[in-house]
């Protein structure tokens, strides 16, 4: 009978001590999954932030962006990023600002030009037509031969609808300029990318013919 009493008690303490194992193991196994599925912080790309925030504002008003990332640049000297107050890239930008809008006023100037040329030609063309033989007093090109205002008119409708083409490619290089300087930010590429700038000729006569304002053109090299 103790024996078998005896017998009894190991049994129940060996099945105590392999449940105490097997909890144990389930202990750490859980712990162990836990440590694994921790993962280290989640990468943030600041140059795509950036970059949109750049493409917004130019979207909304043409040199928004670039003044975003001429607050970037103040932000970066305030922190102590640079050693330097960054005093030629704040210019940099702002002429940038400036040429947009300079560039912008003169496509405006040009397209309101052509656009009243159009008119005035086309409403002489249509008072000849109407009235043979009749002098239009009030329109300026009243002592000009039909032939030559039907060419001036094409010439002046053409040049307004380059003009609004102009406009939309200078817009569209507005947002461009916004986004890479943004993202070119935070990726070092001095020893990839370089830049020239070199002096141009403008065309701004609002009539056929060749009235030339320097400019300036910027080339990027990869």
């Amino acid at each position: 009978m103790r024996i078998l009493f005896l017998l009894i008690v190991g049994v129940l303490t060996f099945t105590s001590v392999k449940a105490q194992e097997v909890i144990g193991n389930k202990n750490a196994d859980t712990t162990t999954g836990r440590v694994d599925t921790l993962k280290g912080p989640k990468y943030i790309n600041k140059g795509r932030i950036a970059g949109r925030k750049a493409i917004r504002r130019s979207l909304i008003l043409p040199g928004l962006g670039q003044a975003y990332n001429y607050g970037l640049v103040v932000d970066d000297v305030k922190r102590g990023v640079y050693q330097d107050k960054r005093v030629w890239q704040k210019i940099y930008i702002v002429g940038k600002i400036g040429l947009i809008y300079t560039g912008g006023a003169l496509l405006v100037s040009s397209f309101i030009d052509n656009n009243r040329m159009y008119r005035a030609s086309l409403a002489e063309l249509q008072w000849r037509q109407q009235n043979p033989g009749a002098a239009n007093r009030d329109n300026q090109f009243v002592r000009y031969e039909t032939s030559y205002l039907t060419t001036a008119k094409a010439i002046f409708k053409n040049n307004r609808e380059v003009v609004l083409i102009s406009l939309a490619v200078l817009y569209g290089a507005n947002v461009i300029d916004a986004y890479v300087t943004a993202r070119l930010k935070y990726h070092n590429v001095e020893n990839e990318l370089s830049y020239q700038i070199s002096p141009t000729l403008i065309n701004a006569s609002p009539m056929y013919g060749f009235k030339p304002l320097p400019g300036l053109k910027l080339t990027l090299k990869l």
